[in-house]
């Protein structure tokens, strides 16, 4: 395997507790990502958030993305900014709390504005990114040709299909500059040659930045550890209310991780029902 690292902390929770009045959600979610440095290659960051249905997750998902604050604890996010003191246009990074749109964030639906094509959708995208300013249409049609969806930017939404409506939410993200992509359920309904491109599709967005990181919120655990570098469990513990990081696993370590052939390996069999044992 490729010698890699990991270095700074991209995304960290810190102590976060959710509840609905008396009734406990979330309680002491802690947990982070650090950005994976391969010497050669240009590597991301994919991690899964796997949990059984009710234990939290979409909660868990809203707080990472900055749409929900939680009741106490913190997510922290590192970001690239161009230095306002430093010439020649050196990043400088920069720590602070998350917030609504600091993160792409692409829904199961993959909502779409009905009245508007792909090409407005994607231009309106564009245009919030400020590195893209008299660029816009050739990012589109970059990002159009290689998702294979040049085709369709004159097209509405309702003349597209589930995986052209997917390929089109995920492009918006890109176009919009975020560092982060949570995706809600991107395997959900999905036949096996569907579900094929659409893994493929999220290994070259992940490969597309040296700090582009997806968080991947899932049922489907078999397909979110082929994918992943690292799967962080969402439980229970005994005695006690609300929900917690019961457990993460360290992909890379495996040998499972940045592998098209890993669901033949007996290692990774032996991790699936090592995570289906903490569900």
């Amino acid at each position: 395997m490729t010698p890699y690292t990991k270095q700074e902390v991209l995304l960290q929770a810190k102590n976060v507790s959710l509840s609905y009045g008396s009734k406990s959600i979330l309680h002491d979610v802690n947990f982070c990502i650090r950005d994976i440095v391969r010497p050669g290659l240009q590597q991301g960051q994919v991690v899964s958030l796997v949990g059984r249905s009710g234990i939290g997750k979409t909660q868990l998902f809203r707080i990472l993305s900055g749409l929900q604050k939680p009741c106490s604890g913190s997510v922290v996010i590192r970001e690239r900014r161009p230095s306002e003191t430093i010439g020649g246009g050196i990043e400088v990074w920069q720590e602070r709390t998350v917030h609504p749109g600091d993160m792409g964030v692409i829904f199961q639906n993959y909502y779409q504005f009905g009245w508007r094509t792909v090409r407005q959708s994607l231009m309106l995208a564009a245009r919030q990114n400020r590195a893209l300013t008299g660029k816009e249409d050739n990012a589109i049609r970059e990002y159009a040709e290689r998702f294979d969806i040049g085709d369709v930017l004159s097209c509405y939404p309702a003349q597209l299909s589930g995986g052209q409506q997917q390929r089109v939410s995920i492009i918006q993200q890109l176009l919009k500059g975020a560092d982060f992509l949570l995706l809600d359920e991107p395997f959900s309904g999905l036949d096996i040659c569907v579900l094929d491109k659409v893994v493929e599709l999220l290994l070259q967005v992940s490969l597309s930045d040296d700090l582009k990181t997806l968080i991947i919120v899932s049922h489907d655990i078999a397909t979110a550890v082929a994918i992943s570098d690292t799967v962080f469990i969402l439980g229970r513990e005994a005695g006690k209310e609300g929900s917690t990081l019961v457990r993460e696993i360290d992909l890379i370590e495996r040998g499972l991780a940045w592998r098209r052939d890993v669901r033949e390996e007996k290692t990774f069999t032996e991790t699936l029902a090592e995570i289906r044992a903490c569900l």
